[in-house]
């Protein structure tokens, strides 16, 4: 029984369950820091959010100390049948009622899985299965929520968004403490959180995974706005950057969720936008405001009627509802702030990564203008969540495009759309954005899949390896039937999508490493 077994010996069982060929050992010389790279880039993902919200949202951890039988548990309000886990619930089925086993390790019943949202999707053997299949690049963003963190009832810590990024980049550095200690010591583990480009060429040359630290947060630095006002001030900002560099993260959002003090965001839709346009009301003092799109970009529709859970309702003071709004197309009437032309600068100075997903389209549209006027192409869309307008301007200033992880058939649809753009601008790859452990849903069994399904065991991309099913206790997953269920199932997805698409998607998805890195350099060769 793994029970019984060392840890390290356990974490070593639980890969060799499902990779029957594991890949050469990692040249412990420095390669090259212009060296070519190839492998695939995950552009937006959180294995730490079980720190934010309060940290008490999510359950489970990437890894814990005393190993995987405590890191993989679920909350203790999802016990005993799961009934009382109402935004579990409410964020997989669209009732607050339902019940799961909430039996993690070793049984794995119900969770983790697709649809899942608050159950941990990325223990670190599940990641390292992924690298082994060829992810190179890892951009990881620390998240926080204040409004999130204070509507839901139960947490372990107050809801300051600062605190929370802090304590994540924290866990960020345990984490790769714990793999290199696996590994028997300092920097001989597999997962490297990297501070440039050349230092991630020389780890992905070396053979192991770059861990990119990324921010999306609601109020960068305390930037919240109430009635219009903003609460914070361009000092802030600038000693808020130099902190976060000092962290090490490179990679920010400007706005995410609710309109800041900074610019106004791109609306979420149906429920969850008016479970979201609450949260605007309380953080903020207000609705959204929308007005009918004059021009070809538009921000998500604002459903006329969303239900609201009544967790949720109750929040609203006596009296107030939900707006109407006027015909859709919806655009945000609020755009970039003076405050957040200062933070793009600020980054721009710095040699940041500017995050443009969940801006509104007038924040996006000014932000690339920025960009634009200085000629700085450290620009990201990590996961589909800005206008598909803007992409040639991305990718015309030099910057980086990964796309949602949605199922296979709508991933590769999306892919084959954007080809001739990538075609015309010599973008070297396309990466996946997969938001795992960001309240979003991984990939989901593909449709009619058992005229064409993924083969076990198959070969990874670049032939270094065989995978088979993936097993992880007393469950074992297959990306027919489970899709991706958890972080590990990433090798068997992109299968599934060759299957579809043939190797000129696997190529371009493995020249995503590389174009990531290319934006970066160009970020930082452009600080101005």
């Amino acid at each position: 029984m793994l029970l019984h077994l060392t840890r390290r010996a356990a974490a070593a069982a639980l890969l060799l369950s499902s990779v029957l060929i594991a890949p050469p050992a990692a040249a412990q010389t420095a390669a090259p820091a212009n060296a070519l790279v190839s492998g695939f880039v995950d552009g937006h993902s959180h294995l730490f959010s079980y720190e934010a919200f309060g940290g008490r949202l999510m359950c489970g951890k990437p890894y814990d100390p005393a190993g995987i039988a405590a890191a993989l548990t679920d909350c203790p309000d999802h016990y005993p049948n799961g009934e009382l886990a109402w935004f579990e619930n409410f964020t997989r089925t669209g009732s607050p009622t339902g019940t799961h086993d909430p039996v993690g390790w070793p049984s794995f019943r119900d969770w983790p899985a697709h649809d899942s949202l608050t159950h941990q999707q990325a223990y670190h053997t599940w990641v390292e299965r992924a690298w082994r299949g060829g992810l190179r690049v890892l951009v990881n963003h620390l998240v926080a929520n204040r409004q999130l963190c204070a509507i839901y009832p139960l947490r372990r810590y107050a809801c300051d968004e600062m605190a929370a990024i802090r304590r994540q980049a924290q866990r960020a550095r345990e984490l790769q403490d714990h793999i290199d200690a696996e590994a028997g010591g300092p920097g001989l583990g597999w997962f490297r959180i990297v501070a440039d480009p050349a230092e991630a060429r020389r780890v992905i040359g070396a053979g192991k995974l770059a861990v990119v630290l990324g921010v999306e947060t609601s109020e960068p630095f305390g930037c919240r706005q109430i009635l219009g006002i903003p609460a914070c001030t361009r000092a802030q900002i600038d000693r808020g950057l130099d902190e976060m560099r000092a962290l090490g993260v490179r990679s920010m959002f400007v706005c995410h969720k609710y309109d800041n003090a900074l610019c106004g965001v791109r609306f979420d839709s149906g429920t969850q936008g008016a479970v979201v346009n609450v949260g605007n009301l309380l953080g903020t003092g207000s609705f959204w405001q929308a007005r009918t799109c004059t021009g070809p970009e538009h921000d998500n529709t604002i459903d006329p009627a969303g239900v609201l859970p009544a967790q949720i309702a109750r929040l609203l003071p006596p009296g107030v509802s939900l707006p109407l709004y006027p015909p859709a197309p919806h655009c945000n009437t609020r755009g970039l702030t003076a405050l957040g032309e200062y933070m793009v600068r600020g980054m721009m100075r710095r040699g940041m990564l500017v995050e443009v997903d969940h801006m509104s389209v007038k924040a996006a549209d000014r932000t690339l203008d920025l960009l634009e006027a200085a000629g700085y192409p450290g620009v990201v869309s990590s996961h589909s969540w800005s206008d598909p307008a803007f992409l040639a301007r991305i990718y015309a200033l030099g910057g980086m495009v990964t796309q949602y992880g949605h199922d296979a058939e709508h991933f590769v649809a999306e892919w084959r759309r954007t080809v001739p753009l990538r075609q015309q601008y010599q973008v070297p790859g396309y990466g996946y954005g997969l938001d795992a452990n960001g309240l979003g849903r991984l990939p989901a069994p593909r449709p009619g899949n058992a005229a064409n399904p993924v083969t076990y065991p198959f070969t990874s991309h670049d032939g270094s390896q065989v995978l088979d099913r993936l097993r992880t206790g007393q469950r074992t997953w297959d990306v027919n039937v489970d899709g991706v269920a958890n972080y590990g199932l990433v090798p068997d997805w992109i299968e599934d999508m060759r299957l579809l698409a043939g190797p000129d998607l696997v190529r371009d998805m493995a020249g995503g490493a590389e174009s990531y890195l290319r934006t970066w350099e160009n970020a930082e060769t452009g600080a101005r």
